[in-house]
């Protein structure tokens, strides 16, 4: 079974379609390989059982038997999400092991370096759910047998380039994810997943002081500002609710978020999806804002009805106001409010071209030497 092509539009008469994680792939691809190193023959179909209920059937695009081990290939399909792996090939090669079920990475697939993810140092990056799927699946077929399982993904080291597993510690390819075996069409599961992986392994690192940025730009202001190291950057992108509300129950000491004017106006106004689709820049609230600023009416009436962020921005520096100041510390409070006290959060908002144009910290009691 091939995988649609990307890039086609999908229609509005139908649903998203769902597709498969890597850790489904690799599972159906173990239990194939198994089924022949058992039997002699591969089923294809092959029909595996799903964390939370139910089965999925997957088509082999590889087979192939030896005497002392079976491998087989299932082609990703990650339905009409835009995920970085769909149509990648999760190859799986089986023999008979020592004891129990041990897992390899294989090529393609990351094996970890850094402590704060849920495998140890020098593991394969195969994620628990995904082990318990392919252990599951070793039961089924072969029972309490022992069973030496290498998992590669085809091109999966040039993949691993678009991922974040380089800041994650996860060197030479991808990592075989997967909590429910179904990627959901823009859930956005993966990313804020990732997000919550980048602030385990910081504190891991017992790094302090972590930045997120919204985007390339401001995450290279935020960087060359800073001097933090690569680990110590969190590719937030819209999701500052994923960060906020992850951080508030695995705090760090201080947390920078930087992104471009727009979108961190609509932190400040009490948004956590900072996508376009799903929030939008409020220019009544940048208006009244801008009049607790000190702005004239005129001002505030072409900033309430400005077409853009930036234009607000525009005709606020145009008057000598300071809108980026005052929406830096606006989303300071806003974002505290999400995260609790117990973070030190910094807002910095970046411009277009990379300049910082403000840079909202929390008060700080001299006496107390902590945020009031």
């Amino acid at each position: 079974m091939r995988p649609p092509k990307r890039g086609v539009t999908v229609g509005e008469d139908r649903p998203l379609r769902k597709g498969w994680t890597t850790g489904a792939c690799a599972t159906a691809a173990t239990k194939a390989a198994l089924t022949a190193l058992t039997t002699g023959a591969f089923p294809d179909p092959v029909t595996i059982t799903l964390p939370r209920g139910g089965t999925a059937a997957f088509c082999l695009a590889h087979e192939h038997l030896a005497a002392d081990f079976a491998e087989a290939a299932i082609i990703k399909d990650a339905g009409d999400d835009p995920d970085v792996t769909h149509g990648a090939t999760v190859r799986v090669r089986v023999r008979w092991g020592a004891s129990g079920v041990r897992f390899f990475a294989g090529s393609g697939v990351g094996t970890v370096t850094r402590p704060g993810l849920p495998l140890a140092v020098g593991e394969p990056a195969i994620n628990p759910v995904p082990r318990a799927m392919m252990e599951t699946a070793v039961a089924e077929v072969a029972g309490r047998a022992a069973v030496d399982i290498t998992v590669s993904i085809d091109g999966g080291a040039a993949l691993a380039e678009k991922t974040w597993n380089g800041r994650l510690g996860i060197v030479g390819g991808l990592s075989i994810l997967g909590t429910t075996g179904v990627v959901r069409p823009f859930s956005c599961a993966a990313w804020i997943h990732s997000i919550h992986r980048g602030v385990d392994v910081a504190r891991a690192a017992n790094l302090s002081h972590i930045a997120a940025a919204t985007g390339a730009t401001s995450e290279a202001a935020v960087r060359a500002a800073l001097g933090l190291p690569l680990h110590a950057l969190i590719d937030m992108g819209d999701f500052a609710g994923g960060l906020l509300k992850y951080v508030r129950a695995h705090p760090v000491k201080t947390l920078t978020i930087a992104g471009g004017f727009a979108k961190l106006s609509k932190l400040a106004a009490g948004a956590l999806d900072l996508h376009s689709a799903r929030s939008a820049v409020d220019t009544a609230a940048l208006a009244a804002l801008a009049t607790e600023e000190g702005a004239a009416e005129p001002l505030a009436a072409r900033i309430r009805e400005a077409p853009t962020g930036l234009a607000a921005l525009e005709f606020a520096q145009v008057e000598g106001l300071d809108l980026a100041a005052a929406v830096a510390r606006r989303a300071q409070q806003a974002a505290t409010a999400v995260a609790g006290p117990a973070v030190a959060i910094e807002i910095m908002v970046v411009s277009r071209a990379g300049a910082i144009l403000a840079w909202g910290r929390p008060s700080v009691s001299r006496a107390e030497g902590t945020p009031e």
